[in-house]
């Protein structure tokens, strides 16, 4: 079954960053996941997140505010 992952964040550094790593992850690792990108900055207040980047992993919101390494973020997709 396909992970649904949601990257909220504006377009910053290190909400680039996090993106780079979240894909990095799914190809190196040939997981089966659809990534979106949430830039809306009302959509992100939606999950009530006040700092950014943050991944959210089938509806959860697992890291917020910093940018995951990839051991971290493969243990997450597992």
């Amino acid at each position: 079954m396909s992970k649904v992952i949601k990257i909220l964040g504006t377009g910053c550094p290190k909400c680039k960053a996090m993106t780079g790593v979240v894909k990095d992850v799914i190809s190196e690792n040939n997981i089966d996941a659809n990534v979106e990108k949430i830039e809306d900055i009302e959509e992100i207040m939606t999950y009530n997140v006040m700092s950014t980047p943050a991944l959210v992993v089938d509806g959860n919101i697992t890291i917020k505010g910093r940018v995951p390494s990839k051991k971290e973020v493969l243990e997450l997709l597992k």
